[in-house]
Formats: structure tokens, C-alpha cells, sequence
């Protein structure tokens, strides 16, 4: 995974263009059932509308020597994304409206966009930005704007069930480690081991750019998925070493939130859930209200919570192969989770007689054990109405200890699903 992440690292990404196309392609190379869908620019897609395709080449600032001080060629972030073409001299006091960088991060050169109002500006490390003389400097962006179309990427597992969990993270962010390429990453190789594998449940994982390729999605199929999807997780920053987090779905009580704490409990107790109140990626699209789907989403450390987050810091340091394995475990837990969400129901009208079947002591007055008493109380909500993720909230065990229950009880046939 680290290395698909590297890979893909250098790509020029915006909601549109050629390197999301690259991207998608790469990911293709993983998973080749991937189908690239495509949506024209000026498309009304509920209350938005699909941006032009942009395109850039270069883009750089000269200094009066001739030397290029800033460049596009060797740090993307260097230009605000989706900047309209300039060709121009201006005196150090003109440039610097059109200059970003960040006084509190004096080393790091922000990530801007500027996406929906024509505008052009360039990023650079606050340090260098100290550093300018007065003077005149050449300023060129070499971009244009035109009716092209928008991609994003959409893979359908088909299983035993047509109940659907939804799958997302975005693709349309450049050179960012955590908060652009953990989540296709680990969602890429999910896929391909889902594709690889019988499954109860059907999976559609979707690769969007971020807002409008989400709201693109949703314009296509929603009615579709408000009929077949019962649980959906959002994939983002999920890549660095430093926590596991949940960001609860616009009410907090779907199945996949329950899913979700139950699943970063089996990695650790020290997980953060945030609220609705707390979003910041698609779940905002996802569980809008006319929308209403249960997702949440999945992070290692939230976006806004790590200093490095839009910014050239966000790199290969925080991002690892242990941090990326981590995050994939976390949604494959969830994952496990929902394929075994099973409704488990009692065979026998009142308790099984557990000694003779070897799992209760044959002396009255000898200790039943801690055991004894969890198969017990797993077995007094086998009904036929919960799963072992709602057994497990009931009796407050962990979901594992539920889940060796409910497998001794499936053994012995006392209950059934």
C-alpha cells in the first residue's frame, strides 16, 4: 500500500482533468473491474453545477535575474488550484495579494484552491515569502479552462445479497499524503481483496473528487441507493500512526456507526468519535437530509487535527506502511462486522441444558465461571431481533468475546440464524 501511495504521490490532482484521470487509471490497474464514469462540465447536478475542466502545463514566479523562485515543477501545491492563466511583471507589493503561505508554519507551503471563482494566486513557504526583495518579478501560469467533463471512479461486488455497503474517499487533491492518498489507497486494496473473495453482503466503492463528484454520484443513483444500501463508510486521512477516528453519521444511530465504535474498539480503547457537528469530507453529502444515507466517516487522525493537514507537510512522515495497515484493519473490521451481522435466535424455549454438552459445571455448588455466564447472557438476546454488534452494546462485553459466544453456541446448535 505504501508504495501504491508513492506512486500516485506525484500526480497532479484536481476535481477534474488529466491527473484524476491518471489516478483513476492507476487504481484500475488494482482493482479492473473499476468503471470510469463521466459527467459534462455545465451539468446541473441537484443544486450545483459541474465545473469547466481545468488544465495547467506551468507555472512559476522569476525573480529580475531570470531565476524561477517558485515552481509548479517542483512542488504542485505551488499554484492555487484551479488558477485562470497570467503572464504578467509586477512590483513585490502587487504580488503579494496574489501570494499564500502560512507565518505560523513558516517551513510549509499551503494547499488553496479556488475552484468556482476565476482567480489565480501562488503558495510558497512562509520563510521564502520573508526572503523576496523589492523589486519587479515575472509571474506565469500557463492554465486554461474549458467544457470538458468530470471522472470519478465506481466498482460494484456483487454478493449473495443485493444489500449494499457504500465505500468512498476522494481522488481530486495533488501532492498530500494523509489527507489525499490514504484513503484510496486503503480503499483500493480493500477492493481488491473483496473482488477476490465470496461476500454475503454487495459492496459499491466509489472514487470521487471531493463535494461535487460526491453530489455528482449521488444525482445518479440515488434512488437506487436509498433502496439497497444499509451501511456505507467514508474514507479519509486514514494513513498516519497517531489515533483511530469516527466522525458519527448526521443522526448516530445507524447500523454503521454502531459498526464503526465496536470496530475501532477491537484496535483500540483510545479511539475519538466526533459528532455530525464535526464533518468536514462527503459525509456531509451522504447524510445531508433529503440524502440520508447511514455513513460515517472512517480516519486515523481527523482532518484538522494533525498540524500538517493541507499543507506540503502532510508527506511520507506521516504516512507509513504501519499507519496505512493500521487503517486498513480499521475498515475491515467494520467490514467482518457487517458480513456476520447476523440476527442469532434461541433453538429452545428456556435455557439450553449446557452440561451435558460439556459447557456448564456438573456440581451445583462448584463456580460457573466468567465464561459460563457470557454464553448465558449472549444467549438471553438470541431472539431473533439483534445482532452480535447489538449484543454486545446489551450485556456491555467486547465484541470479540460476543462473537466466540455466538460461535461456541452456533457449534453446538442452540441457536440459530
Amino acid at each position: 500500500m505504501l508504495q501504491f501511495a508513492k506512486e500516485l504521490y506525484p500526480i497532479n490532482r484536481s476535481i477534474t482533468g488529466v491527473g484524476l484521470r491518471q489516478t483513476l487509471e492507476r487504481i484500475g490497474k488494482e482493482i479492473p473491474e473499476l468503471m470510469v464514469r463521466s459527467v459534462p462540465s455545465g451539468t446541473k447536478v441537484f443544486d450545483w453545477i459541474v465545473p469547466d475542466e481545468w488544465e495547467i502545463s506551468e507555472a512559476y514566479i522569476q525573480d529580475a535575474s531570470g531565476r524561477k523562485i517558485v515552481d509548479f515543477a517542483e512542488n504542485n501545491l505551488h499554484v492555487v488550484g484551479y488558477s485562470t492563466p497570467v503572464d504578467l511583471t509586477m512590483s513585490l507589493e502587487e504580488l503579494n495579494s496574489h501570494l499564500h503561505s502560512l507565518p505560523d508554519q513558516p517551513d510549509a507551503i499551503p494547499y488553496v484552491t479556488s475552484y468556482y471563482q476565476d482567480n489565480w494566486g501562488l503558495c510558497l513557504s512562509h520563510r521564502q515569502r520573508e526572503g523576496l526583495q523589492s523589486g519587479n518579478y515575472r509571474v506565469v501560469i500557463r492554465s486554461r479552462k474549458f467544457h470538458g467533463v468530470l471522472n470519478y471512479g465506481e466498482l460494484y461486488i456483487p454478493g449473495a445479497s443485493e444489500e449494499e455497503v457504500l465505500l468512498s474517499s476522494y481522488v481530486c487533491h495533488p501532492s498530500l499524503a494523509n489527507n489525499e492518498l490514504s484513503g484510496p489507497t486503503v480503499l483500493t486494496f480493500l477492493g481488491r481483496m473483496l473482488s477476490k473473495r465470496k461476500n454475503r453482503l454487495s459492496y459499491r466503492l466509489v472514487f470521487v473528487p471531493e463535494t461535487i463528484g460526491a453530489i455528482c454520484f449521488l444525482h445518479s443513483e440515488l434512488e437506487r441507493l436509498r433502496t439497497k444500501v444499509s451501511a456505507g463508510f467514508n474514507l479519509t486521512c486514514i494513513g498516519d500512526e497517531r489515533n483511530f477516528s469516527i466522525i458519527h453519521s448526521r443522526l448516530g444511530s445507524t447500523l454503521s456507526d454502531r459498526v464503526a465504535v465496536a470496530a475501532a474498539r477491537l484496535i483500540t480503547p483510545t479511539f475519538r468519535e466526533y459528532t455530525f457537528l464535526d464533518r468536514g469530507s462527503d459525509e456531509r453529502q451522504y447524510c445531508s437530509p433529503l440524502v440520508d444515507l447511514p455513513v460515517v466517516t472512517l480516519c486515523r487522525t481527523r482532518f484538522y487535527d494533525y498540524p500538517e493537514y493541507h499543507t506540503s507537510l502532510d508527506n511520507f512522515d506521516v504516512v507509513t506502511a504501519q499507519g496505512l495497515e493500521g487503517g486498513y484493519q480499521f475498515v475491515l473490521n467494520c467490514v467482518e462486522l457487517l458480513e456476520n451481522s447476523h440476527r442469532f435466535r434461541t433453538r429452545f424455549p428456556c435455557e439450553p441444558q449446557l452440561d451435558r454438552r460439556g459447557l456448564y459445571p456438573t456440581l451445583s455448588n462448584g463456580p460457573s465461571g466468567a465464561s459460563v455466564n457470557l454464553l448465558l447472557d449472549v444467549l438471553a438476546y438470541c431472539d431473533g431481533n439483534h445482532d452480535a454488534v447489538a449484543i454486545s452494546e446489551i450485556i456491555r462485553r467486547p465484541i470479540e468475546d460476543v462473537s466466540r459466544a455466538l460461535e461456541t453456541l452456533l457449534s453446538h446448535d442452540l441457536i440459530g440464524l
